[in-house]
């Protein structure tokens, strides 16, 4: 009898290569959209090799053409939940064994796309974890849309739910408890993001860190810029332009209202490889001094500009921070002070986050060298205000819960997508995220393994209708996980 797998005498590694490529682009329902985690092993790769690693090797040419076939077409996002190829990936497994489902260890899951797509091949799948953030991932992967996320009709009428409606109750409760904790969230701290005498939406805020420039005749204050562009496409070109007024460097908008002058160039801004330019004096800051200074603490931060969007018209719109803006900026750094002392009294630890950042840790190195020393450094007053907001609203939603009879681990299993929802923002809302310029939009902190220092910095508003990285956005991106991970058939073995 032939033992050898499959995978020990062929794959076609090319093809599923792209498509484990193609999936980097596929957001809808990707579990890469749960929540962020390094190393994470594209689905299409972890679906095809578990099935050539159970199936016996081809006995012929023929046999062989048709399993490798059929691999490519498993492989592929769009039949990740095709009835027909995944049952015919099951019974091919099931065969392997005598109609009995094969045990599947992971014990080293992270997570969670190997033991996901063993799930998909119907195999009694186990996976273990030593971090707790890939526990909760896999918890949210494997065990709560099996658990909670079948549809099913609703017998009585439950408010949102009418009774004779067919629909996933967890899906349902992640939806309108986000919801609540959005609507508890924007009641409480909406005010410090008012929207313009026109119906416009403050998106985000552009910021500048800030050091005084060391020419003792000057001692002018530098904004940190790395380039001053707002806008970059083909059909839309709108900059910041300084300039310099009573020794102090000021900005206009250009591109938008006021026309583009030929001879600006936005990509040049005031600080390149940790050399500060002084627009007043023309002096320079050498690298090592700028980090002094901000090791000192002797730097700052400037808001700059805002960027807005009006619900009836396309596009985002750029003005000049105010003197208001300053204003309600500071009430909010206020208001962070006393909930932050009310909240650390109610639960015992600081809700900002306190820990020290390892100098000896190689990639975070470099905010220790900008003195920022504790994780809670990495965002300003604002973030940090909204994040614990958003924070407490989800234990609220979680003790709300079981006032209004829901099942403790049923509750559990709803804020623990609502927990998830808030790492995502968090990673779209420090000061290390930057404003770009083509896409108009706010990348994450995490764009790649590492915490390289930002000059400039965009702050998001978390209560946005538009832009990554919103509450709205990312509590939606996790309902399209349930609701994919939900369709994953249950095994059904024959007697």
């Amino acid at each position: 009898m032939n033992s050898k797998r499959f995978i020990e005498v062929s794959f076609p590694v090319k093809e599923v290569s792209a498509e484990s490529a193609r999936e980097k682009n596929i957001r809808h329902g990707h579990i890469s959209t749960l929540h962020i985690w390094w190393a994470r092993r594209p689905l299409a790769s972890s679906r095809a090799t578990s099935y050539a690693a159970l199936i016996p090797a081809p006995k012929n040419d023929l046999e062989w053409d048709k399993k490798r076939q059929f691999i490519i077409e498993l492989s592929k996002w769009e039949n990740s939940l095709n009835p027909a190829i995944i049952e015919k990936a099951r019974k091919d497994i099931l065969s392997t064994n005598g109609g009995k489902p094969l045990k599947v260890l992971d014990p080293f899951a992270g997570g969670g796309s190997i033991p996901l797509e063993c799930l998909m091949l119907g195999l009694e799948t186990y996976a273990s974890e030593y971090n707790p953030v890939a526990v909760l991932i896999l918890k949210c992967t494997l065990e709560y849309p099996q658990k909670y996320g079948k549809p099913k009709e609703i017998k009585e009428d439950l408010g949102l739910l009418k009774t004779g409606e067919v629909k996933n109750p967890l899906l349902e409760d992640v939806k309108k408890w986000g919801n609540w904790v959005l609507e508890s969230a924007k009641k409480e701290i909406g005010k410090f993001y008012p929207e313009e005498k026109d119906g416009s939406i403050p998106v985000g805020y552009i910021w500048a860190r800030t050091i005084p420039c060391q020419n003792p005749s000057c001692n002018a204050e530098i904004p940190l810029m790395r380039q001053f562009w707002l806008a970059k496409k083909d059909n839309k070109k709108v900059a910041l332009k300084p300039y310099v007024k009573d020794k102090k460097v000021e900005f206009e908008i250009v591109g938008q209202d006021k026309p583009f002058p030929k001879d600006f160039e936005p990509e040049k801004g005031t600080v390149s490889r940790a050399i500060a330019h002084c627009l007043v004096c023309g002096s320079t800051v050498d690298d090592n001094t700028v980090r002094k200074l901000f090791q000192e603490g002797k730097a700052g931060q400037r808001m700059i500009a805002v960027v807005l969007h009006h619900p009836r018209m396309q596009g985002k719109i750029y003005r000049l921070a105010t003197e208001k803006d300053l204003e309600i900026f500071k009430e909010a750094e206020k208001y962070l002070e006393e909930k932050r002392k009310k909240l650390m009294e109610e639960w015992g630890i600081d809700p900002v986050p306190d820990e020290s950042i390892d100098p000896n840790s190689v990639k975070p190195r470099t905010m220790w060298l900008y003195g920022m020393t504790r994780w809670g450094d990495l965002f300003n007053s604002r973030q940090k205000l909204a994040l614990i907001t958003f924070t407490e609203k989800v234990r609220l939603a979680y003790n709300k819960m079981i006032e209004e009879g829901y099942d403790k681990e049923y509750a559990k299993a709803v804020v623990s997508y609502l927990g998830l929802a808030i790492g995502r923002c968090s990673d779209f809302e420090s000061t290390l995220c930057r404003w770009h310029p083509q896409w108009e939009f706010i990348p994450n902190t995490f764009a790649r393994q590492a915490l390289p220092m930002g000059w400039d910095y965009a702050e998001l508003n978390l209560f946005s209708p538009v832009l990554t990285g919103t509450w709205e956005s990312m509590v939606g991106q996790i309902e399209n996980v349930i609701s994919h991970f939900s369709q994953i058939p249950p095994m059904e073995v024959e007697e």
